[in-house]
């Protein structure tokens, strides 16, 4: 045995396919450094089922496939075939020649074949353990292995020799056999406890079985029991309804002689109030006209009164005016006032003369005190600044002298330090350079690198951005579709029929003719969901047959299989549907946003053909006034027509609604789906692309790196020698600021001194004042209080004279005005008497006058006293009649209300009646599945109820108690229970009892005996299964 060829495609660094031939014998493979001669012994340790990463020099497993070069890009899988001649049959297999083939993908799968047949690794193995090449055997010595071996210890020889011996094999398959026994024991031990688990769980499973079996027989009977209470309810209001019917016949026929009678009685009261009517306005101009002369009597009557006494008061002398002063005195006194005040005027104004200026003189002392005053403390200041300037002119002499000495040592220091740090600088600033230039070498190279790592790394955010935009559209697109499913599931729940309906759907072929819901078989347009299902009513939940012969043959079905109600929906065809007329704005025919096959189209018109669709209640409205014979419907399902509406608040969806509904999700799931297949495609890609700009991001990140290195190490130089070179610099520049600072201190300092000398020499020749004199402050400091004491005076002689020309302002004008009103009034007296006169004359006229008028109108009134009083006595004969009748009437509306009101009431008590009788009808079909007719026959009060499941098991159990005893009763003379006559407490009873029992068996499980059965079952076989393996064991 020996190896024939090694083939090698994307592995390591070999891209292309490549064969090597190898013959019996040695083998050499010659190479330079890096060429792949350790890659060729990596393959053939690799296809030989190695799974180190490590032994094959690499960091994990998926380095060993080709990464690409500048050239070439990378592969996205490693294949190794290595062949092997097998003429002397050291392998164990039917072939002289072996191939063994391992395929690896970048995605981290892996393949292996025999001959080009796939199979495991462990087969693999398993062949080559037996010839000595395996895996784990030493026929690949790789570089200090050899020293290993040659070193080893004593126990790792014998495991050498065992190798070479072929016993190393058997102990391996020995350790295999023991793992899988051991395995086996661990699968053993968690039967054991799996059965065990399985046996504690039965018991209280049973006992729930058990509970669901005595629940089921108590369910029963409590069925049994409502059905017939239900029963006899219902025999009982049809019997209470009949009897009401009879009793409403008799109320109708009283009623009708009532209304017959009011009728007439009503035609006599109409005739009175026509008469009485006809009175009325005669009565009433009587009346009036009565009252028009009682009225002018007053009238003129109290004119009479009223110009008698104005006459009097006219006519009386006596003179209420008060006379006043004489005008012509009250003018002379406002004259000799107005003197007076012109007096006072010229006084005031000689006194405002000497108050200005007495203000004035005041007001010049003050400032001639304060002048001299200032004078005074100047001339006192200038000599004190005079003796103690000396002594300071002194001190600052020879401080400016001992700054100049200071100034001209440190100009001197300045000088030398600005020397040494512009030499520095410019040493510095040459190294500055030569760094700079080998600086602007490496930016240069630095450019490529950074264009590079910058387009591979924005082609790598972009697949990566990509990449997650295609990972969250994809789980968008996941979530989608699984919410739709599952709405969808939802939904077809919904759509499962337990009614009749259900059998019938669920009985296909058996029943004729049938064509499946009709909710099924439409389409309506989104939006019309709601208004179709109102429009239908309950044929919206029906089932579609094609003819009335096959209606038959499935409410047959339903009353042979007890399975309750269901509404038929006929698709035969019929007449024709009318011309269609115009419909406003904003209405739609119902048939025109329904779409059905074209064999219940026909059947659709017919109940859909005066159906219309419209926006809200108002057009529902408007629609059916203007076009009686249409019934109009909005989305929310209100259906309004001529004789009868339905609506209100929303309801349970219809099989249309919910239908349609499962239908979108159905539609809106497959959309989801397909673009969720798309959307994985395009990630797959994405992924890959990815994957592969990751690798460049990477070459040019490590290229960066080692520039950056570089670069750094030229920058940090660069920095160190910037500081240095800018720090001396800037020192140079402080110094020199600082020795151009110090020559201008100097410079100052020398032409203060030369100052403070000269003003020294001049202070010291100018001789020292005396004290001023204070004669002429004193003076003035004197004549002062006495200008403010005159000005006192005068402003107190101002102030008198004005309030006295104040007291006689405008007296003269008021005597003037008065006298002026005084000859007014005079004049106004006059008038008033002549005026008086004149009333006088025109009261005792207008008196003579009512006189005359007063006794003409109480003849008139005379007379219209006799006519009113003969009306009203013929008008109150009148009335006492109609109130006689008006009160035969009232009894007989009262009669007719009464018994109209009893009618009603009776037609609302048998309508509740009705109603009461359609909800225990339609709770006997929905919660029992019995129709009426066969829950009267078989439940009603005049069946006998049968015994009961419990009677009979205790006759049963009575029955086995005296076979025990070894009691032989024929079978005729056994106690068998009998049905008893129905009995309405006892029935009551029996539910409450069953109830109660329901209650105090607790929380059922109606799963419990499905999965008690399904349990002991599998305890069952597991229990074989484990005895099958013990004795396999033993």
């Amino acid at each position: 045995m020996h190896l024939k060829s090694l083939t090698v495609k994307g592995f390591k660094s070999f891209a292309a396919a490549t064969t090597l031939k190898l013959e019996p014998g040695i083998t050499c493979v010659v190479g330079p450094n890096g060429s792949g001669k350790s890659n060729v012994v990596d393959a053939i340790s690799w296809v030989l089922g190695e799974q180190g990463a490590k032994a094959l020099r690499g960091g994990k497993m998926e380095d060993v496939i080709f990464a690409g070069t500048a050239g070439r890009a990378p592969l996205g899988r490693a294949e190794v075939t290595l062949t092997i001649d097998n003429h002397d049959g050291a392998l164990p297999i039917e072939y002289t020649e072996v191939s063994i083939t391992r395929r690896m993908y970048r995605s981290g799968e892996s393949e292996y074949e025999i001959n080009g047949d796939s199979c495991r690794l462990l087969d693999i193995q398993e062949l080559l353990s037996d010839s000595g090449i395996g895996r784990e055997m030493h026929v690949i010595v790789g570089q200090g292995q050899l020293d290993a071996v040659l070193h080893a210890k004593p126990e790792d020889r014998r495991a050498f020799i065992e190798e070479a011996a072929g016993v190393l094999k058997h102990r391996k398959r020995k350790e295999k056999a023991l793992r899988k026994l051991d395995a086996m024991q661990v699968n053993l031990n968690r039967l054991t406890d799996l059965t065990a688990e399985l046996r504690r769980q039965l018991k209280p499973l049973g006992r729930q079985a058990e509970v669901a079996r005595r629940a089921a027989g108590i369910q029963m009977d409590l069925r049994d029991a409502r059905l017939r209470l239900l029963a006899d309810d219902l025999a009982t209001l049809r019997e209470t309804l009949d009897k009401e019917i009879a009793d409403e016949s008799a109320l109708r026929t009283r009623r009708q002689e009532v209304e017959e009678e009011l009728g007439s009685v009503q035609a006599r009261l109409a005739q009175l109030e026509t008469a009485h009517a006809m009175d009325a306005p005669v009565l009433a101009r009587a009346q009036e006209t009565w009252y028009q002369l009682s009225a002018l009597q007053e009238r003129f009557r109290s004119t009479e009164q009223l110009a008698s006494e104005r006459h009097r008061h006219l006519s009386s002398t006596a003179d209420d005016e008060r006379p006043g002063r004489d005008p012509d005195q009250l003018a002379a006194e406002a004259e000799q006032v107005r003197a007076q005040e012109n007096a006072l005027r010229e006084a005031l104004q000689a006194d405002q003369a000497r108050l200005a200026e007495a203000v004035q003189r005041r007001q010049s002392l003050e400032r001639q005190l304060a002048e001299a005053e200032k004078a005074l403390v100047e001339a006192r200041k200038a000599i004190a600044d005079r003796r103690e300037g000396l002594a300071k002119l002194s001190g600052q002499v020879d401080a400016a002298r001992s700054r100049s000495a200071a100034a001209e040592e440190e100009i001197e220091r300045h000088e030398i330090a600005t020397t040494e740090a512009r030499e520095r600088a410019e040493v510095a600033e040459e190294a500055y350079e030569q760094e700079q230039a080998q600086a602007e070498g490496l930016d240069e190279e630095d450019v490529d690198l950074v264009a590079r790592h910058t387009a591979a790394t924005g082609a790598y955010e972009a697949a990566q951005a990509r990449a997650k935009e295609l990972g969250d559209a994809e789980r968008q697109a996941e979530m989608e579709a699984s919410e739709w499913g599952a709405r969808e599931e939802a939904l077809a729940l919904g759509l499962r029929r337990k009614d009749g309906a259900g059998t019938l759907l669920a009985a296909g072929d058996r029943v004729p003719g049938l064509l499946g819901s009709v909710a099924a078989l439409l389409a309506v347009d989104p939006g019309y969901e709601a208004a179709l299902a109102a429009a239908l009513g309950a044929l919206a939940d029906a089932v579609a047959v094609s003819t009335v012969d096959d209606v038959t043959a499935a409410v047959r079905l339903l009353k042979a299989q007890d399975a309750g109600r269901a509404t038929l929906f006929v698709a035969s065809p019929g007449d024709s549907v009318a011309t269609r007329p115009a419909l406003p704005d904003g209405a739609r025919w119902a048939l025109d946003v329904v779409r059905s096959s074209a064999g219940v189209r026909p059947a659709l018109e017919r109940a859909l053909g005066d159906v219309v669709f419209v926006a809200d209640l108002d057009g529902a409205r408007d629609l059916v006034a203007a076009q009686p014979r249409l019934r109009a419907v909005t989305p929310d399902g209100d259906v309004v027509g001529a004789w009868a509406a339905a609506g209100g608040s929303s309801k349970a969806q219809s099989y249309i609604e919910v239908q349609a509904a499962v239908d979108e999700a159905r539609q809106r799931r497959s959309e989801a789906s397909a673009r969720l297949e798309g959307l994985r495609a395009q990630l797959e890609g994405a992924q890959a692309e990815m994957a592969a700009r990751e690798d460049e991001v990477a070459a040019a990140a490590e290229a960066r790196r080692q520039a950056d290195g570089q670069r750094n190490s030229v920058a940090r130089r660069l920095a160190e020698l910037g500081a240095a070179a800018k720090s001396a610099r800037a020192e140079a520049d402080r110094l020199a600021a600082a020795w151009a600072n110090a020559e201008a201190a100097r410079e100052r300092n020398v032409a203060g001194l030369t100052e403070l000398e000269e003003r020294l020499r001049a202070a010291e020749e100018t001789p020292i004042e005396d004290d001023p004199e204070s004669e002429e402050r004193d003076q003035l400091a004197a004549l002062v209080p006495q200008a403010r004491q005159n000005e006192m005076e005068v402003r107190l002689a101002v102030r008198t004279a004005e309030e006295r020309v104040g007291a006689l302002a405008g007296r003269a004008d008021a005597l003037a005005r008065q006298a002026a009103a005084e000859r007014a009034t005079r004049e106004r007296a006059a008038a008033r008497r002549a005026a008086r006169a004149r009333g006088a004359r025109i009261a005792q006229t207008v008196a003579a006058g009512a006189g005359i008028a007063l006794e003409r109108i109480a003849v008139s009134l005379t007379t219209a006293a006799a006519q009113r009083d003969e009306i009203a006595a013929a008008r109150s004969t009148r009335e006492a009649e109609l109130s006689e009748i008006r009160g035969r009437a009232g009894r007989l509306a009262a009669d007719l209300d009464r018994l109209t009101s009893e009618v009603h009431r009776d037609e609302v008590a048998r309508a509740e009646q009705r109603l009461r009788i359609e909800q225990l009808e339609a709770k006997a079909a929905e919660d029992f599945g019995v129709d009426v007719d066969t829950l009267l026959a078989e439940y009603g009060p005049t069946v006998d109820v049968p015994p009961t499941a419990a009677e009979l098991a205790a006759a049963e159990t009575a029955d086995e108690r005296r076979l025990a005893g070894g009691a032989q009763v024929p079978a005729r003379d056994k106690p068998v229970p009998q049905p008893v006559p129905f009995d309405r407490p006892t029935q009551e009873k029996r539910a409450a009892k069953a109830e109660r029992d329901l209650n105090l068996l607790g929380k059922v499980n109606p799963l419990a005996l499905e999965e008690f059965a399904a349990l002991e079952e599998r305890y069952k076989f597991l229990s074989d299964q484990l005895e099958d393996l013990k004795a396999t064991r033993r």
